[in-house]
Formats: C-alpha cells, structure tokens, sequence
C-alpha cells in the first residue's frame, strides 16, 4: 500500500535568508525524499516566516486537524528535519504524541531514527536540542538588535505613525534603515496633540472626541480606516514623537512590559516640542477618572457640565448680573468669540432648572414611561441572554470531552498500559489547564447570563421613581445636581426646544440594582476609558 504524505514546508523570519532552508529547497529536497521512498504526496502545508517555538501557525493548525480528522487524507507528515516542526521539546512531545493516535508519523528526510522507541527517544533529545538551539539564537539576535539599536538603526518593525523607514547604510549584504519623518502623517500627529490642549476654539477635546474630529474631516489612518480612541491615546502617549524612541521595552512572548534598565533609547527626529509633550501627559494625569471627577460636581449650578448650545454643540456656562442678583446660562462661545461666530441663547437659570426638573420628572420618571423607554433594551438583553446559554452549553460539553480524555488516561495508567513519563506528565497537565479555564468560562457566563436588565420588575420600577423624585426635590443643590447628572448625558438648548438625552442602559442598572442607586450617589461617567484619556 502507498503511503500517502503531506509536506510542511517552513522558514522562520530569523532565518528567510538561508538560502539552504528556503521553501523552494525544502520543497525540492522534500519531494525526492518522498519519490525515492515510495511515498504519494497528497498535500502541502506552507508556512514562511512563523517562528516553531509555538504552536501560533495557521498551516500548521490546519495540518495537525487534517491528520486528526477520522478520514485524514495523509498517513505521514515530511520536514526537512524536527527543528521545521516544532522547537519545544515538550510541544513537539504532545503533538507527536496526538498524531500516532491518528495513525500518521513525523518523518525528517535529515533525521531518520524510526518509528520504534528508540527512535521516539531519539526524537525527545533532538526536540530538545533543537530548543535549546532556538534559545540561544534568540538570545544572540536579541543582543544584536539592541546594538543596532544603540547605533540609532531601527530593527525592522513598524514604524510608528508619523514615521517611515529610509536607508541609512549598507554594511555588507546589510541595509541598515532609520526613522525620518513622514510628511504626510506627521501633520495629524501635530493636530491630535493641539486638539487635545485647545481643540478647535471652542475648548479642549478628550480622546474620544479627537477620533471622532478627525474622522468627520475625512481623515484616515495608514491602513486607511477610521481613527480609534486607542490609536489617539498611543499617539498621545508615546515618546517617540519627542525623539525619545524605546526599544526592548516588552517581553516578545509575553508582552509584559520589561524592567526600565533594559530598555534602550533610539534617537530619532523629533515630530512635536518636549514642552508640548510634558504639558499632554500633566494633562492625561489630571483628566484621568483616579484625579479628577469627569463632570464638576462642585459646582452648586444644577446644570454646568450638561447644558448645551444647540446653534454651535458648545457648552453653556453660568453669567450673572445686577450685581449678582440674576443669574443666566450663556453660550460659552458666544461670550469668548462674540455673535459672529455663534448668536448663541440667554435663558434664566432658575426657569431652566426648573423647565428641565418638572420634565424630566413628569416625561421620565413615570412607570409608564420608563417601561416604554427601557421595552427594547430588555428584549435585547434577552436575546443575548439565549446566546449566553448556547455558548454556556458549548463549553459544558467541552469541559465533558476533556474530562473523559483525563479518565481514559488515569484507568490506561491504572491498568499499566501506558507509561508515566514526561510527554505524558506535560499532556496530562494541559487538560487540567484546559479544564481549569473552561470551568472559569463557564463561571463567567453565569454571571454574564444575570443581566442586569432582566432583573427589571414593575414593583422596582415604582420604587425608583419615587425614590428619584424625593432626590430631585431636595433642598441641597448638590444633591440634586448630582442625581440630574447621573441619567442625563446632554441637554440642548435652542430657541424652540429643549433635548434631553441620556443612556437607557444606566436607568436600566439603577433600577434592577435593589436600592443600592437611590440610598448612595455612584460617580462615574459614560465616557470613562480604561486608558484614562476620558472626554470632559
């Protein structure tokens, strides 16, 4: 019977310029291996430029669920040698291991020790070596890369937004590239740290009011996308810009993030003033939620921070007059900029407070209203409820299948039909791993299933509104300002009419939350972002 044979081809990007390793050698070498043994080819996997230290290969995956399907196509995987397969002793181990259940062998056309145990052996001691091998050139292609470093060369990344390569240098077969500006990206860079000290005169922008300043002008990113706050909160962060470029910052595995000393600075040209730079990153610390409350909430003024001219999307600010004996909100722009650029509106500020109060407490907070207001979102979050589930099946069925693989292994221990070695101590392992996390998955979809949104009883949503009205009508204005705040993102003003705008999903978790929202005042804002650029 011919054997049938898929080839895997693969050149890691330490090593694409070996021309003795390259994909059309390997093929060349591979392919009369498998003529002069008799063997078929029946496929080909091909993976250039994927490191084999982990198993984070797309073909590779794709060949390990081929052999393993119950109709695999091929009996025998051929690689150049071991090291193309895999450079982790203990993975290679396991992945060889899972294979043979399936009935298909690794064969190197360079390391033919058979399939026997001592071959099996000598296998474990080539994986091995092949791993300590890949570490040590890591580590001399790391030492390297940080000299070059040293010498202001760039190693080969991305370069960041603003920047693009150019050749600096040739030093044999070597070209040695540097960072210099480009002058088409560098403007945006320039602009997103200006929006976000001045904006664009009508007061500073936060991070996500950035994005969304440059998108409306029709500004794309370098793949051509739309910007995103985390690409302006880098940009905002990142000291490059200042001629401060670090490199070796991070783990390459791991992605944590390295002890400061072996970092290693890069010159590189400048793209915005070091003052500018300090003043952003004072400012990032003072906007951060952890510094400063995102709304004012001492201000005893019911309505700063919320109140909006409709004419100019501008802020409304407090004005008084006759001594003080008046008070009025004012557009902001109207007052810094004049008439010309926004004619803006003047209203009292004790018949506005009073307007928006009776509103909000006649229109909002009936039970009526707040079961047609919050009517879709829990029909949504039911929906998202039942998707929930079907993924809390799913991974119960799974955690099942890793379970019975453990029980087969410990009862084939038990009966002495397989041996405890290391392969088989490292398998054993990463099913606990695999049902430890799938047992925390399941967990976290328990909790995710308890939608707050679906706690919501008509008795709860009687019992907020009578406990927001007695809030909304309490003689302290702060008080009551800071209950107005906490359901009512914006409010715009215009000669016709007044807006009111809030988020569904916050009255949604007051109500279901058993009183807890009523009795204690919760701080936050809607717009709080994890990287602590939040909008003001």
């Amino acid at each position: 019977m011919t054997l049938r044979a898929a080839l895997y081809l693969r050149v890691s990007t330490v090593r694409q310029a070996e021309k003795e390793l390259s994909i059309p050698d390997q093929r060349k070498r591979v392919a009369a291996y498998c003529e002069r043994e008799g063997f078929e080819v029946v496929a080909e996997f091909v993976e250039p430029g994927a490191s084999a230290t982990d198993d984070k290969r797309p073909e590779f995956q794709r060949m390990i669920d081929a052999a393993c399907h119950p109709d695999h196509p091929f009996d025998a995987i051929v690689v150049h040698s071991f090291s193309r397969f895999y450079r982790d002793a203990v993975q290679s181990g396991v992945y060889q291991r899972k294979l043979e259940k399936n009935s298909v062998r690794v064969c190197s056309i360079t390391q033919d020790v058979g399939n026997d145990a001592t071959g099996r052996f000598i296998r474990q001691i080539i994986a091995a070596a092949d791993e300590l091998s890949s570490a040590e050139t890591a580590k001399h292609v790391l030492r390297a890369m940080k000299e070059n470093a040293r010498q202001g060369f760039w190693n080969g990344a991305r370069p960041p937004y603003g920047y693009s390569t150019t050749d600096a240098e040739k030093r044999g077969d070597t070209i040695k590239k540097r960072l210099e500006i480009n002058e088409a990206e560098a403007p945006i860079v320039r602009r997103i740290f200006n929006l976000y000290l001045t904006g664009e005169g009508d007061g500073p922008l936060g991070i996500k009011g950035i994005a969304d300043c440059l998108n409306r002008k029709g500004y794309r990113n370098r793949q051509r996308k739309a910007f995103s706050k985390g690409f302006v909160a880098d940009v905002l962060s990142r000291s490059t810009y200042i001629g401060k470029h670090y490199f070796n910052r991070s783990d390459s595995k791991t992605r944590k993030t390295k002890d400061k000393s072996e970092w290693i600075e890069v010159a590189v040209p400048s793209i915005i003033a070091a003052d500018l730079f300090e003043r952003v990153q004072a400012e990032l610390v003072r906007r951060s939620p952890a510094e400063t409350p995102p709304r004012i909430v001492n201000s005893p003024t019911l309505l700063t921070g919320l109140l909006k001219c409709a004419k100019c999307r501008g802020g409304m600010t407090l004005m008084t007059g006759k001594g003080g004996r008046y008070r009025y909100y004012s557009c902001a722009t109207k007052i810094r900029k004049g008439k010309t650029i926004c004619e803006g509106m003047t209203i009292r500020a004790d018949r506005l407070d009073a307007i928006v109060l009776e509103h909000f407490e006649r229109n909002v907070l009936t039970p009526d209203r707040l079961q047609k207001i919050l009517e879709k979102l829990v029909h949504r979050s039911k929906n998202i409820a039942a998707s929930k589930r079907q993924q809390q099946v799913s991974i119960k069925r799974k955690r099942r299948e890793v379970e019975k693989q453990l029980e087969r292994l410990y009862t084939a221990m038990g009966e002495g039909k397989v041996e405890l070695d290391e392969t088989l101590q490292c398998h054993i392992q990463d099913l606990r791993n695999q049902r430890e996390e799938l047992l925390r998955l399941r967990a976290e979809e328990d909790r995710r299933t308890q939608s707050p949104q679906l706690l919501i009883t008509p008795q709860k949503i009687n019992q907020f509104a009578d406990a927001i009205r007695d809030r909304l009508r309490d003689p302290k204005k702060q008080v009551r300002k800071s209950y107005l705040g906490l359901f009512i993102d914006r409010i715009e003003l215009s000669e016709d009419e007044i807006r009111i705008q809030g988020p569904k999903s916050i009255l949604a978790q007051a109500i279901s939350s058993n009183g807890v929202a009523w009795e204690t005042l919760p701080r936050f804002d809607r717009e709080w972002w994890a990287l602590q650029g939040s909008n003001l």
